[in-house]
């Protein structure tokens, strides 16, 4: 199936040209990137390397980058520059599953141990002031509290408050979209395929890494990883179900 992707369509809102993409190279964020790339003019991305353990993320990025540029032609006119930010502090700070050698398990608080407290805070704040710098009032993030870990830094209110904060302590209407805040897994695969059809679902499953194990050995239908995470668990769930409603159709 060829891209079914039109880079005119559904113009961004409130007349915004630029934006920026929160982009780690996991699932989420290349559908977001996706989504971007249709809608606005131009579209840089951020990635952000701070001590987490599966690091590989960050050579995936570059190959989801280059396989979308050379896959879709009309994306690759809009896709600008990657930014990659040092936070290696956030790590040292953090002592979670995601930064440190320990098994994943869930916290007296409720939350899982690989929750990093105020990862998207910072990351939202440092992709502002670097878009503020590139003309990017728009920032694209891949949150989600329809189908997550219960994280605090990835729901709807939480966004709204960094919005209006963002947007007074810079003196830009800063707009943060989370085009997947209200989707489950199985939807984000469906918006992949509306997006970029099989090309693109294809690219998600060879180049994408969304394992906190950074497992790269064995390559399942839904993608790589160690099938055994909260991230491999979700990200197989959603492909599975997503599979069972195409039979349906």
């Amino acid at each position: 199936m060829t891209s079914k992707a039109s880079p005119t369509e559904s113009p961004a809102k409130d007349g915004a040209k630029r934006a920026l993409v929160l982009f780690s190279g996991g699932q989420d964020s290349t559908v977001c990137l996706a989504w971007a790339l249709q809608r606005f003019e131009a579209v840089e991305t951020v990635g952000f390397s701070y001590g987490q353990a599966h690091s590989v993320e960050m050579t995936c990025r570059e190959k989801v980058r280059a396989e979308i540029a050379r896959h879709f032609p009309g994306w690759a006119s809009r896709l600008g520059p990657d930014h990659v930010l040092d936070l290696a502090e956030l790590g040292r700070i953090s002592e979670t599953a995601l930064t440190s050698d320990m098994e994943i398990e869930m916290g007296e608080n409720g939350l899982p141990n690989t929750f990093v407290p105020g990862r998207n805070l910072l990351f939202l704040t440092y992709a502002a002031a670097l878009g503020y710098r590139r003309g990017a009032q728009a920032l694209v993030g891949g949150m989600c509290e329809t189908d997550y870990s219960g994280y605090p830094d990835c729901r709807a209110a939480t966004m709204k408050a960094m919005e209006s904060a963002l947007s007074l302590g810079m003196d830009k209407a800063y707009t943060i979209e989370t085009p997947l805040m209200w989707l489950d897994k199985a939807a984000t695969w469906a918006l992949a395929e509306k997006l970029g059809g099989e090309t693109l679902i294809e690219i998600i499953r060879e180049q994408t890494h969304t394992c906190y194990r950074g497992e790269r050995t064995h390559r399942h239908e839904w993608g790589y990883g160690c099938n055994d995470c909260p991230a491999c668990a979700l990200r197989r769930q959603g492909y599975e179900a997503w599979m069972k409603r195409q039979a349906h159709v």
